[in-house]
């Protein structure tokens, strides 16, 4: 099987859980939410996505050939010990599989994904982080977070807590509304000390 990367570097994991976590980031091109074209994101599943994942053209980004190509790329750009790579898009789902979880074991990473939870997720995952997004159907109720952007009108966080994660994260939307959904977030997880609190700290650091 072959794998379609927009992009692949060394960064910092800036949501969720593992903030500050040194990791290099694999990007797949592609989701089954919505194309990633700015025309048609009035009628996508998930209108508030922020990420790039169209192309194949972004730093480290390519075809592979090759669950094994793919690693030692990746392992060519770790600049030390303890490699961690988070898999992300886009929705890795739709491409990461058995054979490219191993491939990077191979190479001595930690595999972590980021998945929006509408396919199941394979075996062999290190740390699986589902984050839901409006009313796609969610497939894949267990994991190690479950990290909601809020608020969202068709997902309630309430909706999620009996679900089998060992740490519930709520995000602030993103956009015009940042401050405001910042300060609701913030309301809610006093009142439920259930959900951990979970910045974009990447972009408060200004980096990738």
């Amino acid at each position: 099987m072959s794998y379609s990367i927009k992009e692949m570097f060394f960064t910092y994991q800036g949501e969720g859980a593992r903030t500050g976590r040194a990791s290099l980031f694999v990007r797949f091109a592609g989701c089954n939410l919505w194309s990633g074209l700015e025309k048609d994101r009035s009628g996508a599943v998930c209108k508030f996505c922020d990420t790039d994942f169209v192309g194949i053209n972004g730093p480290g980004g390519g075809k592979f050939k090759s669950a094994e190509e793919l690693a030692k790329k990746a392992s060519k750009l770790w600049p030390g010990g303890n490699k961690y790579a988070v898999f992300t898009g886009g929705e890795p789902l739709l491409q990461l599989d058995d054979a490219l979880t191993k491939a990077f074991h191979a190479e001595g990473f930690q595999v972590a994904v980021e998945s929006n939870g509408t396919i199941e997720a394979p075996e062999g995952i290190d740390w699986l982080t589902v984050s839901p997004k409006a009313d796609a159907p969610l497939e894949q109720t267990s994991g190690d977070e479950l990290k909601l952007v809020y608020p969202q009108k068709e997902n309630a966080p309430e909706d999620f807590e009996g679900l089998d994660f060992k740490v519930f994260s709520l995000q602030p939307m993103d956009g015009p509304d940042l401050k405001e959904n910042t300060e609701k977030t913030l309301i809610y997880c006093a009142a439920h000390p259930g959900w951990r609190l979970s910045l974009q700290a990447h972009k408060i650091w200004d980096i990738a």
